[in-house]
């Protein structure tokens, strides 16, 4: 029989052991982004029947490769995972592989879709479309890594990951039909549409950002 509930002690332990480490990367992939990934992943566990230790493991777990470079951070995730005995005390070896593949199919720019339900669901709860989220986690990023860039130079790079990633030619995918994601992709595409739009979230979010670090 699936859990419903995840284990009171593997909550202490990932809570403890695991969420603490997200302090470490940066404002895109913090402990207020693990915790989101979280809760959806559980939202999307009850809807499908997953195991909700096994898809509580899984998210605490997605990014923890960020400790490493990031263009390959989920596959650096998913050696964690798979490397760490202490999750051998709630899963078996079985379990701990499908987790292993579903921390390394999470990523999405993957140009194939999740090898599992388990990947799939923290494939679909990594996706931050709420179009808000979505503009300040992508100022952050580009504040943090190109820290180089001017204001004009910032933009142009904003506009490019949006239309790489999110508009109606982008690479992003969503894997459970039916998720909220879906008419939040739908509103997100529509801004991008608009560049006077986008310019406004834009400035708006690069604003208050670099306002703070004065």
């Amino acid at each position: 029989m699936l859990n419903r509930t995840a284990s009171l002690d593997l909550v202490e332990f990932i809570e403890t052991q695991i969420l603490p480490q997200y302090a470490n990367f940066d404002r895109a992939h913090n402990m207020e982004h693990v915790t989101r990934v979280i809760r959806r992943s559980l939202d999307l566990a009850q809807r499908t029947g997953a195991d909700i230790n096994m898809v509580y493991a899984i998210a605490a777990y997605h990014d923890l490769g960020m400790s490493g470079p990031r263009a390959i951070h989920h596959i650096t995730g998913g050696k964690i995972l798979a490397g760490d005995a202490r999750l051998k005390r709630w899963f078996t070896v079985e379990q701990i592989g499908i987790m292993k593949e579903a921390v390394e199919d999470h990523r999405a720019s993957a140009s194939r879709a999740p090898r599992s339900l388990y990947g799939k669901i923290v494939a679909e709860a990594d996706r931050d479309i709420v179009p808000d989220v979505v503009f300040l986690r992508t100022v952050q990023y580009g504040l943090a890594n190109y820290p180089e860039l001017d204001k004009e130079q910032q933009w142009l790079r904003f506009k490019e990951h949006m239309s790489q990633k999110y508009s109606e030619h982008g690479y992003i995918r969503l894997w459970i039909p039916g998720s909220p994601n879906e008419e939040k992709l739908k509103e997100l595409r529509s801004i991008i549409a608009d560049v006077r739009l986008l310019r406004q979230q834009f400035d708006k979010h690069f604003d208050a950002e670099t306002a703070k670090k004065t």
